[in-house]
């Protein structure tokens, strides 16, 4: 999420949103419409003889990650480093996911330790609290309630279907599978519509997600916006603003270092399958060194034949900003050792920064809690809203 974005997309006022139906409990279609980053067109310009438009609200991003584990390379590559520029064009929220990280077994007193970590790792790798607004989700009540909300009129069906509930509850066996592993798309849903968030940074595979936030906004506008709501009392029209994807052009999808077919990730049972962000020198030198890779003579991108290769040069094309024409150019007659040494030595270098910076706001106690105060402030100021007039539109006693 580097590029400059669509300014026609950044300025134009937001479009109404006109409810359909959602009563459907079958399939979830894939209409899910995305917003890619590698895209430019010119800004249209007034005439000089009309009055200057008032300048347009910026569109709102959400998104966050868990604080289960340490925060990986894939985390960082494919949603944190992206954030620092989005910071920059669009008012954002960032939070840290605890409530979704209990939805598998977890250790307890770790939980609060891992959650002070990742924040200290958002502001260590540049998000800057005076632009986006950093907090805990569980800090934010609001998330819960409106996912008990949202439950009500999410089909079951919908959520039996969800790819990943399927995996995660294969791997983890029934004993160990809780409801809220079947019913945190809802949660998700219930981060991305209580702020009204216009874009959600999204990687290719996570888009059934997002896919599902979206029938569920359009089924709840559908079941009590509008009119209906109007006689409740309220302003009318949608309740939630029905988000679109915004994925990256490239490295939103970080890859194993022992297996290129599948994804890096916390829950890998072996450490030497990712790069982690506070990895010291000579553990990333090990795991480079040691990481899968082919027999096939020079390097290349995009051979289905060869999905360590593509996604070792893809990170190494992120590290560095280059392009995939000078990745090319530099690397396609390297061998893997030598390849490997320019790897880990760019790698280092890139996350050195960080490293430094991650210790010093770790010990300020004070400053980190702070700025997670106000971030959640900020954001429960826009969730009580958007809480309230679901709570109207059901037909609540206010309170």
């Amino acid at each position: 999420m580097s590029r400059t974005l669509l300014s026609h997309i950044l300025h134009r006022p937001p479009p109404l949103l006109a409810s359909r139906g959602g009563g459907r409990g079958g399939a979830l279609p894939s209409r899910l419409r995305t917003l890619r980053l590698n895209c430019s067109v010119a800004e249209a310009t007034a005439s000089g003889d009309e009055a200057p438009a008032p300048p347009a609200r910026k569109k709102r991003v959400v998104s966050g990650v868990q604080p289960t584990g340490l925060v990986h390379l894939g985390n960082y590559l494919g949603a944190i480093k992206n954030w620092v520029s989005l910071q920059d064009l669009y008012e954002t929220l960032f939070f840290i996911v605890d409530l979704h990280a209990i939805t598998l077994p977890y250790e307890a007193p770790q939980l609060s330790k891992a959650t002070r970590s990742t924040a200290a790792i958002y502001l260590a790798c540049g998000i800057d609290s005076s632009k986006a607004s950093i907090f805990v989700q569980s800090h934010v009540r609001a998330h819960v309630e409106l996912m008990w909300l949202l439950s009500s009129s999410t089909p079951i069906g919908w959520l039996n279907r969800m790819i990943q509930f399927k995996e995660k509850s294969r791997k983890a066996g029934d004993e160990n599978v809780g409801v809220a592993l079947l019913t945190y798309p809802v949660l998700m849903a219930s981060d991305i519509l209580l702020y009204q968030s216009d874009l959600v940074p999204v990687g290719e595979d996570q888009t059934q997600h997002l896919e599902l936030t979206r029938e569920i906004a359009e089924r709840v506008n559908n079941l009590y916006g509008g009119r209906k709501w109007k006689k409740m009392g309220g302003r009318g029209g949608s309740l939630f603003k029905v988000p679109e994807a915004l994925i990256p052009p490239a490295g939103a999808r970080v890859m194993s270092l022992t297996n290129g077919l599948s994804k890096m990730s916390k829950s890998a049972p072996s450490d030497q399958s990712r790069i982690n962000l506070l990895d010291p020198k000579d553990v990333i030198m090990n795991k480079i060194k040691r990481c899968k890779t082919d027999s096939f003579p020079g390097l290349e991108f995009d051979n289905p034949e060869r999905p360590e290769c593509n996604n070792l040069l893809s990170i190494y094309q992120i590290i560095t900003g280059k392009t995939k024409e000078e990745v090319i150019r530099e690397c396609e007659n390297m061998n893997w050792g030598s390849f490997k040494t320019t790897l880990t030595d760019a790698l280092i270098d890139h996350l050195q920064p960080i490293q430094v910076r991650y210790e010093e706001i770790m010990s300020d106690p004070g400053y980190l809690d702070g700025v997670l105060l106000e971030g959640s402030g900020k954001a429960a100021e826009i969730a009580d809203i958007t809480l309230n007039n679901v709570y109207q539109a059901m037909g609540f006693l206010r309170r």
